[in-house]
C-alpha cells in the first residue's frame, strides 16, 4: 500500500472479531519493528507476542482496553541497554520503543490487520504478572486483529488541527 494511504487510513480499532491475523501478517508486523531505527542501533526493544488465553487474561487483568483483540504485542525496552543523551537528562528507551511500536502499527495496517495503541494500564503490574525481567520497562501494548462487523470508526479519527497550529518555521 502507498505510505501516505497507510498513514491516512489507519485508525484505532475498539472492537475485534475472534479472527486472528495469519502468521505471515504477524511476521511482517514483527519484522517492521525489528527494522525500526534505534539510537546508536542498540535495538533495546523487547516484543512479547501475547496470544494464549493465559497471557490475554493477564492483560485483561490490568486494562479494559484489549477490546477482544486475539493478539497483543507488548512493547518493552531493556533499561540497561539505552543511550543516554548529552546533559544526562534522558535516554533513548521510550523514544526507541515508540518508534518500534509505530513501525509495527503502520505495518499492521499495511498488512490488512487492525490495531490499537494501548497505554491505559499499569506497566509495572503487567510486567509482574508476565514475569518480565526487572531491567525491562513496558511502554505500550499494541492490540492486533480484525475489526468486528459493524465496529464503528472513532469519530475523532478525521479530526486534525490545521498544520499551521502544529508546525512553526524558525
Amino acid at each position: 500500500m502507498e505510505f501516505t494511504k497507510v498513514v491516512k487510513e489507519r485508525s484505532s480499532t475498539k472492537k475485534y472479531s475472534d479472527r486472528k491475523p495469519e502468521k505471515a501478517q504477524l511476521d511482517a508486523i514483527l519484522e517492521a519493528g525489528r527494522l525500526a531505527p534505534t539510537a546508536k542501533n542498540l535495538q533495546e526493544q523487547r516484543i512479547y507476542v501475547a496470544q494464549s488465553e493465559e497471557a490475554l487474561a493477564k492483560i485483561d487483568a490490568v486494562t479494559p482496553c484489549r477490546y477482544g483483540a486475539p493478539i497483543c504485542l507488548i512493547v518493552a525496552y531493556d533499561k540497561s541497554n539505552v543511550f543516554t543523551y548529552p546533559g544526562e537528562k534522558r535516554n533513548s528507551g521510550i523514544e526507541d520503543a515508540s518508534i518500534v511500536a509505530t513501525h509495527m502499527m503502520l505495518a499492521a495496517h499495511n498488512a490488512g490487520v487492525d490495531s490499537c495503541w494501548l497505554n491505559f494500564f499499569d506497566p509495572d503490574k503487567l510486567a509482574q504478572l508476565l514475569g518480565l525481567p526487572e531491567n525491562e520497562e513496558i511502554l505500550m501494548i499494541l492490540d492486533l486483529g480484525f475489526a468486528a462487523e459493524g465496529a464503528p470508526v472513532n469519530p475523532m479519527h478525521e479530526k486534525r488541527k490545521p498544520i499551521e497550529e502544529t508546525v512553526s518555521y524558525i
